[in-house]
């Protein structure tokens, strides 16, 4: 199944961007740091790179992210022109009371103290955005949840007389190219449940931790997943949990509560630190055909 998901009101909100990036010195873009590119929103680096705007990439939830990944990553964003990329956990205040000071490095001609800085906030839904805005403003003025697409305004504030930022909602873009990706946001959160099966995105995730991490799955729910598939995987998370459903028939296992214990368990970092692509699996994805439900 691929997975799209581009609700009627990112039009609008997309075309507000484009003309707030116009009065925009930097670009702050939020990422998802466990799977960094998969959360790049390309139409927002169409649209700083034709107003020609330098780019802060913040790879937040980095605390829930495989930190050997994330180090990858930010060799990657920091090798190229215009960006600037760190690893911060939006939650702890200390990480977000560096932004601006980063911010002033990749805009240097607004540091003579007559006009003041501006920055812009863009990113794809839930990733942190508006927890970003409040961090920075230290008060509740953003709309915060854990589902995508809270925040359907923009919002801008003052940062002292130096200073302002501008909040935008979480914009996904038409079509998701690669399967892959979207699975990847779908396990995120970053997509509405209406567009996806739990249960598929699940089976997709497991495929991935056995991969990578399935020691973090033995050690979770105290089963060998050796010879295991995907779906496997899911059918004895239900097993453990006692997901089960009762019929005509007597009982059967419950796969869509199944999949939403492993997606809510790896969404809240109870798996440990997971992340779902690096620079290299992503590099795959560009050179072959992406086929799910199998990872990168």
């Amino acid at each position: 199944m691929s997975i799209q998901w581009f609700p009627g009101h990112m039009t609008s909100a997309r075309k507000k961007a484009a003309e707030t990036m116009a009065l925009t010195d930097v670009v702050i873009e939020v990422l998802d740091a466990r799977l960094p590119e998969a959360s790049s929103n390309p139409m927002i680096r169409e649209l700083r790179l034709a107003r020609q705007r330098p780019c802060l990439k913040l790879l937040n939830k980095a605390d829930l992210a495989d930190p050997d990944a994330t180090r990858a990553w930010l060799d990657f964003y920091n090798a190229q022109p215009g960006v600037k990329a760190v690893a911060i956990s939006c939650k702890k205040p200390g990480d977000a009371t560096r932004v601006p000071a980063l911010c002033k490095t990749l805009a240097p001609h607004r540091n003579d103290g007559i006009k003041p800085l501006r920055m812009l906030i863009m990113g794809i839904p839930n990733v942190g955005k508006s927890t970003l805005m409040n961090a920075l403003l230290k008060r509740r003025v953003a709309a915060v949840g854990d589902e995508p697409a809270v925040t359907k305004s923009q919002l801008s504030q003052d940062l002292g007389p130096t200073m302002s930022i501008t909040d935008t909602p979480g914009l996904m873009w038409p079509k998701i190219a690669h399967d892959n990706d979207g699975y990847m946001l779908a396990a995120s959160h970053a997509i509405g449940r209406n567009a996806v099966i739990d249960s598929e995105v699940a089976a997709f995730l497991a495929t991935l931790l056995l991969q990578r991490y399935p020691t973090l799955l033995d050690q979770r729910y105290g089963f060998a997943t050796a010879g295991m598939d995907g779906i496997g995987v899911v059918e004895a998370v239900a097993k453990k949990r006692g997901c089960v459903t009762r019929t005509r028939h007597g009982s059967e296992l419950d796969l869509e509560k199944a999949a939403m214990v492993l997606l809510t368990d790896y969404r809240g970092g109870k798996l440990g630190r997971i992340s779902l692509e690096t620079p290299a699996s992503r590099a795959a994805i560009l050179n072959v055909p992406s086929t799910p439900p199998s990872p990168a």
